[in-house]
């Protein structure tokens, strides 16, 4: 897709949405359960939609909240739930919503102070320490589109084990969510928003302090306060925002929030590639105002909107891509987790760089690839079967120091501490340390690209089968492999073609008209481009 001349600069004031138009909008529209677009659709993190397009709206709250319900009471889920949200426009009065339905079906919800956000990685962890115990199994839903633009509202799901539920579970709950539409979500019992208070459900739970003074646990938090790295912040004006300030006091860290501000515009956020504001810490467009201030830090961070992300800049290498990232933190982890099962894995998605699987098995580790979709690390992160798990997308856990669960989720904020971590204590940055690992295993040419792609399209694009591209080679070398399930397990939704020198995997996506292209080459740009190139043909005789 081409670059949209606006991106890195801020919005004009006629492209930030009006808050309070979108919260009419949300009350106000109705969506119609014969249209595809306005139906409750879970993703790989949940349903994500906006009040304009009527595709995240009240009655989709009230049938998601009430399904969860429903799927709590047949599972023997009768613990607390805990209720997260982050600083998107549609997400108060969504939780307000759901608020109202959780109280009339008598769910215990535990949930932050009036006015409080909450960072997915922060529900997830409450989640897994409260079902360390022998009581009534807890749960959790957070009301977030992540990264998504203003305008756009998200609302996911995490079950007792205090990840992204899995897909037989998503369905279960699309399903009913639908069914309940159609019969019209009038008649869903709900507490009226004045009586939930006195409901006697809902209480106050210090989400913020119990993760921050858990951090320990996870990173060695004294090797940073001690050998004071400067570390600057940018939370984005997403709900790690109150977290930064807090692990800076709290630790003594020579720590700088760069930027305090919350706004439901994200005005200050700079237009991403297509135009549209997004808080996207992967990016060098939203990440902008970050990058202008590097020289300033030995390392900075950058969060999504509800942290589950990380952005890390250095000084030497600014924004650095989240396949290098994670290479450098799979190889400082290994080298310094000394408690950590010997055996277990690491995981990595099919998409993510062959660099991550390279320097585990360097280090005398299996690698778990799994398909798209942080849920797929769940059960290894609960069991410790693996040590790590990241994505290309910039979203990565790992096991607490003494090899317990940490959290089952991506933890932007764990992953932008471990950055600080690795500066105090090996003196140089994860840029730095990328550069050495590229030394040793190879250098690697990776890029994703997103191109238009309607429903139909997108539709065969799942249904592809390897016989579908039986070609003998890929940009001059033989194939080895091609797939439509990861080596790990699981279908990939697409299907990924190998070579000894380069692989590309091409899906849809579950939640825009577009399709992605995935591509690595260890040998030269011009070899990538050669590979996309061929992928980009293949495609088209699909058409």
């Amino acid at each position: 897709m081409p670059l949209d001349p606006g991106a890195g600069h801020l919005a004009p004031p006629a492209k930030l949405i009006d808050p309070a138009k979108l919260e009419r909008a949300y009350y106000d529209e109705h969506p119609d359960p014969e249209q595809p677009t306005e139906r409750v659709v879970f993703g790989t993190s949940g349903h994500r939609g906006s009040a304009f397009r009527r595709s995240f709206n009240e009655d989709h709250i009230v049938a998601i909240t009430a399904a969860i319900c429903d799927w709590r009471q047949a599972h023997g889920v009768d613990g607390p739930l805990f209720l997260g949200a982050d600083t998107h426009a549609l997400s108060e009065p969504a939780q307000r919503t759901a608020l109202e339905v959780l109280s009339r079906r008598a769910v215990q919800v535990l949930r932050a102070r009036a006015g409080a956000f909450t960072p997915t990685p922060a529900v997830s962890r409450a989640i897994v320490v409260h079902n360390r115990g022998t009581g009534p199994r807890a749960d959790g839903i957070v009301v977030t589109p992540s990264h998504n633009p203003p305008d756009d509202g998200g609302f996911k799901y995490n079950p007792p084990h205090g990840g992204p539920a899995e897909g037989h579970i998503t369905t279960w709950i699309e399903k009913r969510a639908n069914e309940l539409l159609v019969q019209g979500v009038r008649s869903v019992p709900r507490t009226s928003v004045d009586a939930v208070a006195r409901s006697g459900f809902v209480s106050e739970y210090d989400f913020l302090n119990r993760y921050i003074e858990d951090l320990p646990q996870a990173v060695d938090m004294e090797a940073i306060a001690r050998l004071a790295p400067k570390i600057g912040v940018d939370p984005m004006g997403g709900a790690s925002v109150e977290y930064w300030g807090r692990i800076g006091e709290k630790y003594g860290l020579h720590l700088t929030v760069t930027n305090k501000a919350v706004d439901k515009t994200f005005s200050f956020v700079p237009l991403d590639h297509d135009g549209k504001i997004r808080t996207d810490c992967s990016s060098p467009y939203p990440m902008a105002p970050l990058l202008a201030i590097k020289d300033q830090f030995d390392v900075a961070i950058g969060n999504d909107g509800d942290a589950d992300r990380h952005g890390i800049v250095t000084p030497g290498a600014g924004l650095l891509s989240p396949n290098h990232y994670l290479s450098a933190a799979v190889d400082y982890l290994l080298r310094h987790r000394l408690n950590w099962p010997a055996h277990a894995a690491v995981g990595k998605t099919a998409v993510t760089s062959s660099v991550v699987e390279r320097v585990a098995r360097a280090h005398g580790r299996s690698v778990l690839e799994v398909p798209v979709g942080f849920k797929w690390f769940v059960p290894g992160l609960q069991d410790g079967s693996l040590v790590f798990g990241g994505e290309e997308s910039a979203g990565a856990c790992f096991l607490a120091r003494d090899g317990s669960t940490w959290t089952t989720d991506k933890d932007g904020i764990l992953l932008g501490l471990l950055a600080a971590e690795i500066v105090a204590v090996t003196k140089t940055d994860p840029g730095a340390l990328y550069a050495s690992l590229e030394a040793k295993f190879g250098t690697s040419h990776y890029e994703r690209r997103d191109a238009p792609a309607d429903e139909r399209m997108r539709d065969r694009l799942k249904r592809l089968v390897p016989d579908d591209w039986s070609l003998p080679s890929l940009a001059g070398d033989p194939v080895v492999s091609r797939q439509i399930s990861a080596a790990g397990g699981g279908p990939l939704g697409g299907l990924k073609v190998s070579t000894a020198q380069g692989w590309f995997a091409v899906r849809p996506s579950g939640t825009e008209d577009v399709y992605k292209v995935y591509a690595e080459s260890f040998r030269s740009n011009a070899h990538l481009e050669q590979i996309l190139s061929e992928a980009a043909q293949l495609v088209a005789k699909l058409e």
